[in-house]
């Protein structure tokens, strides 16, 4: 069920705090921020807390509070949810802990929490949320918020990271803060498309352990698309292990990390695997936004750290062009004749403290055809002089700003860029990067943002339920029959019983040597010796089907795809709770051991095809073949498009997995299909 508008939630003019002491901890931190609506404490036996007079009940209240912190235990906070819904307050922060994250009588006691009223609550098992647009923090705890009038807004399910990244000192100060613990009715999705809206938001960062309805996230994603809104997650659980502690942590469902990738992709989503990637990738969407492409140049007095960046760039999808011959000269002419011109560039310390001649050579270099610049420079630490610093950072903002590039400040250490420092190149416009490598991770974000924004907006994928009842594969044969009667290429052939002696005649009349044989049932037959290839006669057909099918078990003969230019790995599959997933990589016996494959969301359409291609070692294979000419990627579309369709039709269809999808001259070919389905979701074979 729908929840209702956060507005009064999260931006009230009067809030109920209903429990002891950490309600007045609440009450102190709205006081903190200068808050200037009316705070209600409720509490049965105190007569004041934070200077304010207590009332008993919530029927002694003067009035509707727009928004309610309750921090009782957690019986008695289903009780004070069921009169604050009554009333009509406007949705609710519930504090207390024990609920669905903590087995199933806590899930039944959550249960009752949102059942009968339609009340947003964020939590159970949360700190709450902050306002540092108006002052309200509805918080039991310290918290490094100050009031803004606009900046980024954090949704994270965890209260501790929550807390601690409002104590960055990297210059981002949030203008709203909410931890949603267990996401009993108020989910990040609902929180993120009303972040969408506002214009006091000028980013989201997400801390997602789970996302409870994908679609609704892709829908406000989109939203915050088109009011041009970047965000960016930090997806914690993506291994067994992590995945079993948010489990226990906030009861969130787990999926396979390739498709919580997939979701984001898609969607525009910005990525990070770390605090700081997270921090920095948010701070620079904020202050530049998105970059058009991925072209850099990076300044630095050293030759160490011009050789730094160029080593770092190479686990990243960004470039260093090289100068142009003019440019080149251009720069060089601003120089003494001794340094040499190449980027990442290192101009060495002739010119250091000298802030007309930086000023020329830096405007010089930023004005070349790239889509960023970068200047590493590390601040000297207190009690040293730094006016010879000042100079490089103001030259580095004049240039940015005169060639309308987005600039990045970027220091070797963490702590090599003061407070003082960060203001003032967040005030110049410039963004922050506390490490080379954050630079780097944050900067490919923006120019991935830069192009999703550019390019057609995506279409919402497709839901997957989970599987209703037992899954089982269905034999090679039936499969392929299921894929040839939808339009998929499979070879031609027949299935023979036993080991008869069997020629050619008994196969189609159009079917002939070289043939392939098969057993047929066991998965993985390449590797347990259930294939034979290239049978180039009668007699060879004869001794591969006795062997294969001794026992009288099945034996499938078709003709041998031939001119192969590359063997794929196709995979259409229910993912939930994210959505129905496509795999595409590598084919073959190795996939495994290759390790080359990429997930997409259904539907795919031709453009993530191709970009999904050009990710994968295979795809740039098939650009780069012998005699210069390319593959057409269309037969792969067509497949995908077509056991796409199949998978969304077919509710009993879990999986359908080709491999090899053979591309020849003349298209591609199922070589190999393995269909998994479940009984009593829909029809079956």
């Amino acid at each position: 069920m729908p929840v209702r508008d956060l507005g009064r939630l999260l931006r009230p003019r009067t809030v109920a705090v209903v429990g002891g002491d950490p309600a007045e901890r609440a009450i102190r931190q709205s006081d903190r921020l200068g808050f200037d609506g009316e705070i209600w404490p409720v509490h049965p036996t105190r007569s004041h807390m934070a200077g304010r007079r207590v009332h008993p009940s919530l029927d002694d209240l003067p009035g509707v509070p727009d928004a309610a912190f309750v921090a009782v235990n957690r019986r008695l906070t289903i009780e004070v949810v069921r009169q604050l819904a009554e009333m009509g307050c406007g949705g609710a922060v519930l504090y207390a802990s024990g609920f669905a994250e903590a087995g199933e009588k806590g899930a039944e006691l959550q249960e009752r929490l949102v059942c009968g009223h339609r009340m947003p609550l964020i939590g159970p098992n949360c700190y709450g949320t902050i306002n540092a647009v108006v002052g309200a923090a509805l918080w039991p705890d310290v918290q490094g918020c100050r009031r803004v009038r606009s900046g980024p807004a954090l949704i994270s399910q965890s209260g501790n990271i929550s807390l601690n990244l409002t104590m960055n000192r990297r210059g981002i100060d949030f203008s709203y803060v909410i931890s949603l613990g267990n996401q009993a009715s108020v989910t990040t999705e609902d929180c993120l498309a009303h972040f969408a809206a506002l214009p006091e938001v000028t980013a989201v960062g997400i801390h997602a352990e789970s996302i409870v309805d994908p679609v609704a996230f892709g829908r406000a994603a989109l939203a915050c698309r088109d009011t041009r809104t970047p965000v960016v997650v930090l997806k914690t659980g993506r291994s067994k292990k992590a995945e079993r502690i948010t489990s226990s942590h906030t009861a969130a469902l787990a999926a396979p990390a390739a498709a919580y990738d997939a979701l984001f992709e898609r969607y525009g989503v910005a990525t990070a695997e770390s605090v700081p990637d997270f921090m920095t990738t948010l701070g620079l969407l904020d202050t530049i936004g998105p970059i058009p492409g991925n072209r850099l140049v990076s300044l630095s007095c050293s030759g160490g750290e011009a050789a730094l960046v160029a080593d770092r760039s190479v686990h990243y999808p960004v470039t260093f062009p090289a100068f142009g011959p003019e440019h080149r000269d251009r720069i060089a002419a601003t120089l003494p004749p001794l340094v040499t011109i190449t980027n990442p560039l290192d101009y060495h310390t002739f010119i250091w403290g000298d802030e007309p001649a930086l000023e020329r050579c830096f405007t010089e270099v930023v004005a070349g055809p790239f889509d960023a610049a970068m200047l590493v420079i590390d601040w000297p630490s207190d009690g040293n002089d730094d006016t010879d610093w000042w100079p490089t950072l103001r030259a580095f903002a004049t240039a940015s700003d005169r060639a309308g590039r987005a600039g990045v400040v970027v220091s070797g250490l963490p702590e090599s860029l003061p407070g003082r420092i960060s203001a003032f190149v967040t005030e110049q416009g410039l963004g922050i990067a506390h490490s080379i490598d954050e630079a780097l991770g944050g900067l490919a974000a923006a120019a991935s943002y830069g192009r999703w924004m550019e390019s057609r907006r995506p279409r919402l994928h497709l839901q997957a339920g989970a599987p209703a009842g037992p899954v089982h594969s269905l034999d090679e044969p039936t499969a392929k029959a299921i894929l040839a009667s939808d339009g998929i290429r499979v070879p031609r052939g027949a299935v023979v019983e036993g080991h008869p002696e069997v020629g050619p005649a008994g196969l189609p009349d159009s079917v002939g040597f070289p043939l392939v044989a098969k057993a047929v049932g066991p998965a993985h037959k390449s590797l347990s010796g259930g294939v034979v290839t290239g049978i180039g006669n009668a007699g060879e057909l004869g001794r591969a089907v006795r062997r294969l099918g001794e026992g009288g078990r099945p034996v499938l003969i078709e003709e041998q795809v031939t001119g192969t230019v590359a063997e794929l790995l196709v995979s259409v599959s229910r993912r939930p709770p994210i959505g129905v997933a496509v795999t595409l990589g590598t084919g073959g016996t190795l996939v495994e051991w290759l390790a080359d494959t990429t997930t997409l969301l259904a539907p795919v359409t031709r453009a993530e095809l191709r970009r999904a291609l050009g990710r994968l070692r295979i795809g740039r294979r098939l650009e780069h073949r012998a005699g210069g000419s390319v593959i057409d990627p269309e037969p792969i579309y067509r497949v995908i498009d077509r056991v796409t369709t199949l998978v969304a039709t077919r509710p009993d269809i879990v999986e359908v997995e080709v491999n090899p999808l053979i591309l020849t001259g003349d298209g591609a070919w199922a070589a190999d299909a393995l269909i998994s389905v479940t009984r009593g979701a829909g029809p079956n074979p």
